[in-house]
């Protein structure tokens, strides 16, 4: 019956063990993947069982056949099927549950031959939405040289899988200080909401983007100059110059030469 050769093969799985090296494949969360059980063998198969492998448990029967003929494990006929002739199995619907070890065993017609064990590793993936970048700025005194800014930088990301970090582009890590990290695995989903917030200082501008996963935020400018024109041109044009060129690189309606030239009619 198809509950004792289930018994059998679940015996022969803990005596043989897993025979081969273990073959990884990817999913994307809701969509479809193909477990190819892999066989080196031309011997006629007469049974092939896809089970999955928990730790401390029993493995589940997820689907297989016998003699060519479709045999589902119980919630499982509606989200798999099995290829008899190309030993393979898809799995639609893929939720992050789903991830972990799964086993497949042939058994074949001449008894002569064990049932052969391989072992297949499925990961799931989830794209992060596109990241959130929030600035929030102020000026401060940075003595005789003029006005820099202190700017509290937000990215966040959700729906990803796995957890993911953030990371900053554009940024001097030298001047960069972590204020705030937040991530959430919802209940649901198992997906998870990535959120950071940093403190960084600057004297001239910068263009600033974050990535959390392979996902990448659109580019902002921050710390754009604040100097008094007057003061700068007159007291300091050495700042003047040497701040002015960063802001015409990221400013390309501005005339760099035309703005020196100001100073001196002032």
């Amino acid at each position: 019956s198809k509950l004792s050769a289930f018994v059998s093969v679940m015996l022969l799985c803990v005596c043989l063990g897993v025979s081969d090296a273990a073959m990884n494949i990817t999913a994307v969360l809701g969509h479809s993947v193909t477990f190819r059980c892999p066989s080196n063998h031309s011997r006629p198969v007469e049974r092939l069982y896809i089970q999955r492998v928990i730790k401390d448990k029993e493995d589940m029967y997820i689907n297989g056949f016998t003699n060519g003929r479709e045999m589902p494990g119980k919630g499982y006929q509606s989200r798999t099927k099995v290829n008899a002739m190309d030993y393979s199995m898809e799995m639609r619907n893929i939720s992050v549950g789903d991830e972990g070890s799964y086993i497949c065993v042939f058994v074949f017609v001449d008894k002569a031959y064990k049932p052969e064990i391989s072992e297949i590793i499925l990961k799931v993936t989830a794209e992060y939405s596109v990241p959130t970048i929030t600035p929030d700025c102020s000026e401060h005194r940075r003595g005789v040289s003029g006005t820099g800014m202190s700017c509290h930088l937000s990215c966040s990301a959700v729906g990803g899988y796995p957890q993911s970090t953030v990371r900053w582009a554009g940024l001097n890590p030298s001047l960069t200080n972590v204020f705030y990290n937040w991530s959430l695995a919802h209940n649901d989903s198992k997906t998870w909401t990535i959120n950071q917030t940093i403190m960084y200082n600057c004297d001239q501008p910068a263009n600033v983007s974050c990535a959390v996963g392979g996902a990448v935020s659109h580019t902002i400018t921050i710390c754009k100059l604040t100097y008094t024109f007057v003061y700068v041109c007159l007291l300091q044009p050495q700042l003047f110059l040497r701040n002015y060129i960063v802001w015409w690189k990221n400013t390309v309606f501005i005339n760099i030469i035309t703005l020196y030239l100001l100073c001196f009619i002032l």
